[in-house]
């Protein structure tokens, strides 16, 4: 791959690598100038939920990021392409193609802030500041305010996949410049694949999730026997908890997502975003509308009620074996309802259909002795600034020492 001509165009700007093959970068500024089929058969049937056309096409159509279709939503224009949106995040996805067919992919985006990543550089830009040298905006290869495993190249079956990772990692740092762009970034990439980055030069950072793993239950007791007895015990006791209130927790089937179920679950979701000062409505009514039509193939909402009425909901997506939380709220405050809804429920659901595992989102230390180990994530990162990157670099390197620690040891202190 090493060998191949790569013709990198973003509105106008090209590149020419030395070549024997010809293949062409396209910068796309909306998901929707790919085929749907074209991009989906990157993904797969084994690929992230969150990388597939309609996932990333409802949030540009919804404008909860920017694209080429939304001028009106805040953004501006500046050399290659948009730079700027009201959300900060701004289309600017990798399309690799070779004689017009699409072969590798990358969703992407130009960010001015680090709102919605959950890979959090806020440090990194403040040193910035106070070294006067720019770091917005960067590039980001990612899916916008999912903190999601998954691949972050995507490549068709029977292509050099090792090859067009490396690619698409050298090609980043010369496409951010061109998009005027100071960094570039790859947050939640696979292991594989983060050290593939790491390898073309970028710095690499661990994270740590909470993700439940089945071992083979059969049974939701087979799971409580995995505990001892004082934690099962508290186990049992949360997990009846819903039952002894009157509140009865089910997944939706995909034909029982209707519009009042989809107002309910965008409700649920603004309870809690705008519970906490930290709390931000990065998703609006528009994209749960979308989601709803276009995408109840991978969903598996929860809803919790009493009394017939809806009280609270997880917004869970399901793709193969693997189970996804990403919001969660409640009308009502009840002890354990939270856990009940977003933990318990969906570890049963699992079992109930011999899922692999269950990621029920960033954070929570609270989600280990209720069965969710300390599991790792990965990012990949390029700093333009020599300097800033020199002081990033050896931070970095202790920070996977301490987590690699912490991760190994169980999550035990």
């Amino acid at each position: 791959m090493d060998g191949c001509l790569v013709r990198a165009r973003s509105r106008g700007f090209a590149e020419r690598l030395t070549s024997q093959e010809t293949l062409e970068l396209r910068v796309i500024h909306s998901i929707s100038d790919i085929p749907k089929d074209d991009w989906d058969a990157l993904v797969g049937p084994d690929g992230s939920p969150f990388v597939e056309h309609d996932w990333l096409d409802c949030l540009e159509e919804s404008g909860c990021v920017g694209s080429s279709r939304s001028k009106t939503s805040g953004e501006t224009e500046v050399g290659a392409g948009p730079t700027r949106h009201a959300s900060g995040w701004l289309a600017s996805h990798f399309a690799i193609y070779r004689q017009d067919k699409l072969i590798a992919a990358a969703p992407a985006y130009i960010k001015g802030n680090s709102e919605g990543e959950f890979v959090f550089d806020w440090s990194w830009a403040d040193l910035a500041q106070r070294m006067r040298v720019p770091y917005y905006p960067k590039l980001i290869m990612a899916v916008p305010f999912s903190p999601v495993t998954g691949e972050r190249v995507l490549v068709a079956i029977g292509e050099d996949r090792d090859g067009l990772t490396n690619m698409v990692a050298r090609a980043a740092i010369d496409v951010a410049g061109k998009l005027g762009a100071h960094g570039a970034h790859v947050l939640f990439p696979r292991d594989k694949e983060a050290a593939q980055w790491e390898a073309a030069g970028y710095m690499r950072r661990l994270g740590v999730q909470y993700h439940w793993h089945n071992a083979g239950y059969a049974t939701w007791e087979d799971f409580l026997a995995t505990f001892n007895s004082k934690r099962r015990h508290q186990i049992k006791r949360e997990s009846s908890q819903a039952e002894k209130d009157g509140v009865f927790i089910e997944t939706l089937s995909p034909e029982r997502i209707t519009p009042e179920m989809t107002d309910a679950m965008y409700d649920f979701y603004l309870t809690t975003v705008d519970k906490f000062s930290w709390g931000r409505r990065y998703l609006n009514r528009p994209f749960f509308e979308l989601i709803a039509s276009r995408f109840k193939r991978n969903l598996a909402w929860v809803v919790a009620s009493k009394d017939g009425a809806p009280i609270a909901g997880a917004f869970n997506v399901q793709k193969g074996k693997r189970l996804y939380g990403r919001y969660w709220g409640g009308r009502v405050e009840m002890p354990f309802l939270h856990f009940n809804v977003c933990y318990y429920h969906g570890v049963r659901h699992a079992i109930a259909h011999g899922l692999e595992a269950f990621e029920p989102g960033a954070g929570g230390e609270h989600k280990r002795p209720r069965g969710f180990i300390p599991t790792l994530t990965h990012s990949a990162h390029w700093v333009e600034h020599p300097r800033l990157s020199s002081i990033i670099d050896p931070f970095l390197e202790k920070e996977r020492v301490a987590i690699q620690q912490y991760v190994d040891s169980g999550g035990e202190e």
